[in-house]
């Protein structure tokens, strides 16, 4: 087995490398003066098996790119097979045509990937499941959930959990989450009733009295998390905490979950944390290393990815 990381996320392929007992591979990954990326892999990859780590995160373009070229380079260097680990898959958010002449972008990296020649790719909680279905080669999608769900059991009295989904289509997230922990759900719908009229949040479910906790896939400007966790303080709730699993929190979104009632936004290290991140009073991160390593562990030895989802 051969790994290798991209600049996108070093820290967590680092962390990968020390879980799996496995120094990463040596490799040149620079800019031309035009900033023209250029991958050169320092090591013998002939008939080995390859995982690349690599989130496509910011500068989303960039980092795809270079996924895109060390993928080339190791085929070219004759590699077995070549496994993409992608922790965060940027473009998950343009699934489907939105309206007329608009792209599905998250098929067309998934053909980007496999044209470059990626024998397999593993993923983590995909915006919409279906984009597995985008790839032409075998894809795993790993899920936050048992990080989660170890992270609240040690941490909070699961008796009085409400696990709450922020939109409706979060909802089988949600509840898988709140079947693992035996806790209610409740959901929040959002409904503006005519333009230029804020929306209005109705919760549905009970709860007053309780500790919330807010799932979701991605928190990026973190605007809807915070609306409902102000809604659930305005309708008696104790306590309202986030897991998240993709921290993108781009522009002023450190600051806006700073001023919110949330206790605390947990998301995992599939993004690099920024410095705001790191030194945010009620943002924190889980390690995913151990989960993806196990999974590649797996991969390696041909046994089943699936059961880690259990």
């Amino acid at each position: 087995m051969k790994l290798i990381a991209g600049n996108s996320n070093r820290a967590l392929a680092e962390a990968i490398s020390v879980v799996l007992e496995t120094p990463l591979t040596k490799a040149s990954i620079r800019r031309f003066s035009d900033m023209e990326v250029f991958v050169e892999i320092l090591e013998n990859v002939r008939g080995e098996d390859v995982f690349v780590v690599q989130s496509t995160s910011y500068p989303a373009n960039d980092n795809l790119m270079e996924l895109l070229v060390m993928i080339d380079a190791l085929r070219r260097g004759s590699a077995r097979r070549v496994t993409a680990v992608i922790p965060y898959y940027g473009y998950a958010r343009q699934d489907r045509k939105t309206g007329p002449r608009t792209p599905i972008s998250a098929k067309l990296v998934a053909n980007l990937i496999t044209e470059a020649g990626a024998n397999r790719v593993l993923t983590m909680d995909l915006h919409a499941g279906q984009i597995q279905g985008f790839f032409d080669i075998p894809t795993d999608n790993l899920v936050a959930a048992p990080v989660f769900t170890r992270d609240i059991k040690e941490r909070m009295n699961t008796g009085n959990l409400v696990i709450v989904s922020p939109d409706v289509g979060g909802v089988v997230r949600a509840r898988a989450i709140a079947k693992r922990l035996d806790a209610d759900l409740a959901i929040i719908d959002k409904r503006r009733e005519r333009a230029g009229v804020s929306e209005v949040m109705n919760v549905i479910g009970d709860v007053a009295g309780r500790d919330c906790i807010l799932i979701d896939d991605i928190v990026d400007s973190a605007g809807t998390l915070c609306n409902a966790a102000v809604a659930l303080k305005e309708r008696g709730a104790t306590s309202v905490r986030a897991y998240v699993t993709h921290g993108v929190l781009s522009g002023g979104a450190v600051a806006r979950v700073a001023d919110s009632p949330l206790d605390e936004l947990v998301t995992t290290d599939s993004i690099l944390a920024t410095e705001a991140v790191r030194v945010s009073r009620n943002i924190r991160q889980l390690s995913i290393a151990p989960l993806i390593a196990e999974a590649i562990e797996r991969i390696t030895h041909e046994k089943s990815v699936s059961s880690l989802f259990d």
